[in-house]
């Protein structure tokens, strides 16, 4: 079954960000763009490297009005360890969920019952706090930050121009298309 347009559940969860620990909540996320991005867990392989290249064009999420949230199983107490010991994790500034009841990896469906983990899960939250874009990968296959910047850039697009879409590898300043009334229905 599809997850778009679902409205993310009401959550609160602690999260490491800035050297101090927060709550974040729905209400949190409300009003604005936001990325939640799942991964396995902490002081692992493939992470670290999708988390840093994250980290590394975090100021261009932030510019568009999103922030990032990334999010594992393991507790706040283990994202500050590893922020302290990992130097590529050393360069993260958006908050880090802690998620060791596993509410909000059953509620985005990413959840790996038998592990205790979550899937590598990246979900697009539009300002209504609905999920806009999902993609869910394999453990062992990395993701990328520019991609998934660029997707929502067009999701921002066309959340503004409702009457218009992005073609495949849209940049923002590129034609879109208009589609006639009578093919709307079969987008």
């Amino acid at each position: 079954m599809s997850m778009i347009n679902k409205e993310i559940g009401a959550f609160s969860a602690q999260a490491y960000v800035n050297n101090s620990f927060k709550t974040v909540t729905k209400e949190d996320i409300l009003g604005k763009w936001s990325v939640f991005f799942f991964y396995p867990a902490d002081f692992t392989f493939v992470c670290p490297t999708e988390l840093e290249d994250l980290a590394n064009i975090y100021d261009k999420f932030v510019a568009a009005g999103c922030e990032i949230y990334s999010v594992s199983t393991d507790t706040h107490f283990v994202h500050k360890a590893w922020h302290d010991a990992s130097e590529r994790i050393k360069k993260i500034r958006y908050p880090m969920l802690a998620d060791p009841t596993h509410a909000i990896s059953k509620d985005f469906e990413v959840l790996i019952e038998a592990d205790g983990l979550a899937e590598r899960g990246t979900f697009v939250i539009n300002p209504e706090g609905k999920i806009v874009s999902y993609e869910v990968s394999a453990g062992n296959v990395g993701r990328n930050a520019d991609e998934l910047f660029r997707k929502l850039q067009a999701l921002q697009f066309v959340h503004e121009h409702g009457d218009e879409v992005c073609p495949a590898k849209w940049q923002p300043g590129a034609e879109t298309l208009k589609p006639s009334l009578d093919l709307v229905g079969m987008l």
